[in-house]
């Protein structure tokens, strides 16, 4: 058994985001593995300790500016310890803004963030928008992860997180530096919708696993899945825009 948190779904899940959840829920169904998924909402008591993994959508500024306060005050001294404890975490584009150590809008609001990752973002006039593919590593295996991506925000990386991987179509974090997405301990995040996770089973699968071992034990494997359709949808859309 599983249990997941998704983070302030009812603001924070747009393009697509809700479909990391469901991802999760089947692949664990198909396993025989029980996932249970718990929303957190402003103004719910959680007990963080007690979750294995955890999914942050985006949103709109206008939703970060709502919830900011919550995860800060509220939700921040837990999940900042389950963080540390290595809780399993995806979180996407306004989610991954936040749990930095800030996000400044192009309004030049300054919604202060969880600080767990080593990253800030600023606000840019001009949206990056477009099909991305990032070569990442899983587990010492390559793998090129596709998404859209949609955002007006920069973020910049610290020395404290890692590169999930190299931009190889698209934007990437900031546009600049060809790093799309980064990674402190089991957290995981990247600007990467559409959704995520049922494009890339192995990235799925790679959630899971680190799951499972931090709840059971290093020993602990992963049932495989046959991911024939899913990973030939992957395969396409990376030939169709890598030239």
């Amino acid at each position: 058994m599983l249990k997941l948190a998704h983070c302030y779904p009812a603001l924070m899940s747009i393009y697509g985001d809700r479909g990391n959840v469901i991802a999760l829920t089947q692949r664990c169904f198909w396993r025989g593995i029980e996932l249970t998924v718990t929303p957190v909402e402003p103004g719910d008591t959680v007990a963080w300790a007690s979750f294995d993994l955890a999914f942050f959508g985006g949103g709109q500024d206008s939703g970060q500016a709502l919830i900011a306060r919550d995860l800060l005050e509220r939700q921040g001294p837990g999940l900042r310890a389950a963080i540390e404890d290595g809780l399993v975490l995806l979180a996407i584009c306004g989610g991954y803004q936040l749990l930095g150590h800030y996000f400044l809008t192009h309004t030049g609001e300054r919604l202060p963030g969880l600080g767990v990752l080593d990253i800030h973002t600023v606000g840019g006039k001009q949206r990056l928008i477009g099909n991305s593919v990032v070569e990442a590593e899983l587990d010492g295996t390559p793998v090129r992860l596709v998404g859209f991506e949609n955002h007006s925000g920069r973020t910049y990386h610290g020395p404290g997180v890692r590169p999930l991987g190299k931009v190889l179509v698209g934007h990437g974090d900031n546009g600049e530096d060809g790093v799309g997405g980064s990674v402190y301990k089991n957290t995981y995040g990247c600007y990467l919708h559409g959704s995520l996770l049922p494009k890339n089973p192995q990235l799925t699968d790679h959630l899971l696993a680190l799951a499972l071992r931090r709840r059971y034990g290093a020993a602990t494997t992963l049932a495989p899945l046959d991911a024939t359709l899913e990973l030939y949808a992957q395969r396409t859309l990376v030939t169709r825009l890598l030239p």
